[in-house]
């Protein structure tokens, strides 16, 4: 993986963590607040998980392939 490339993920990377905790705010405050809606709750929290799972594939990329 060259300089450039480990750059653009490591961007990435950042830019989903942000989006990732943006969002559990918004759960959160939904939630405080009393204003639940059960469709978007459940809209934003698969987004999450969909985000985590990008998260996970982009730092497999980083981490070097260890044989045991």
């Amino acid at each position: 993986m060259t300089e450039e490339e480990e750059r653009q993920i490591r961007f990435e990377l950042a830019r989903l963590r942000q989006e990732h905790s943006d969002l559990d705010a918004a759960i959160s405050v939904m939630a405080e607040t009393g204003k639940i809606d059960p469709l978007r709750i459940q809209r934003l929290k698969k987004r999450k998980l969909a985000l985590k799972d990008r998260m996970v594939s982009l730092e497999d990329q980083l981490l070097p392939d260890i044989i045991a």
